[in-house]
């Protein structure tokens, strides 16, 4: 009797523990498979809304537009309403056109803002060592809905920007939250562009 029991109790625990192990691996995704799975995407785009809350203004600025990356360091950001500009990131240049003006500088001249650029296209292309390089980055959630939170690491960078959030679900992003030193602060939605 008692070899029987102990056979159903270790019965009882293979099932528990094979119960368990679709959930250990389904919990055991995180920033390592979330970049892997951003490395595979050669280009993307979307629309996004945007909110800019400026200490300046009483009362938010609101844009829409369209947004498209190709792998591996091209940007692209279209503002549609309330007025039409775009701005252009490829490898270190920024080509920048508002009212039939366009003007263009290298990003190596103003290390803040390329490091701000740095951060998106290195989450974009899921290059995780790069985006190591200029933030602590800290990670939660799941494949469903996920967060990352950035904090510069020197000085010279967080004179600018406080922190970055990025949220989304699987592989796409779905939410940019910047903050800035000075608690100025920008939340960017995106969404899947519709032909």
């Amino acid at each position: 009797m008692h070899f029987g029991r102990r056979r159903i109790e270790q019965a009882c625990f293979c099932l528990v523990l094979a119960a368990l192990c679709p959930l250990a691996s389904a919990e055991s995704w995180g920033l390592s498979q979330l970049m892997a799975g951003f490395a595979e995407v050669g280009e993307s785009r979307a629309r996004f809304t945007e909110e800019k809350h400026l200490s300046m203004l009483t009362a938010p600025l609101r844009l829409s537009g369209t947004l498209r990356y190709v792998r591996p360091d091209h940007l692209e950001k279209t503002v549609t309403k309330p007025y039409v500009e775009s701005l252009r990131v490829t490898g270190d240049r920024v080509e920048w056109q508002r009212q039939n003006r366009t003007r263009t500088m290298s990003l190596r001249s103003q290390p803040q803002i390329w490091a701000l650029v740095d951060s998106i296209r290195a989450t974009l292309a899921g290059d995780l060592p790069a985006l190591n390089q200029h933030y602590r980055v800290a990670f939660e959630g799941d494949r469903s809905q996920w967060k990352i939170t950035l904090e510069p690491r020197q000085e010279s960078l967080s004179q600018f920007i406080a922190t970055m959030r990025l949220q989304g679900s699987a592989q796409q992003l779905r939410r940019v939250e910047i903050v800035e030193a000075n608690q100025d602060r920008s939340v960017m939605l995106i969404e899947d562009a519709r032909d």
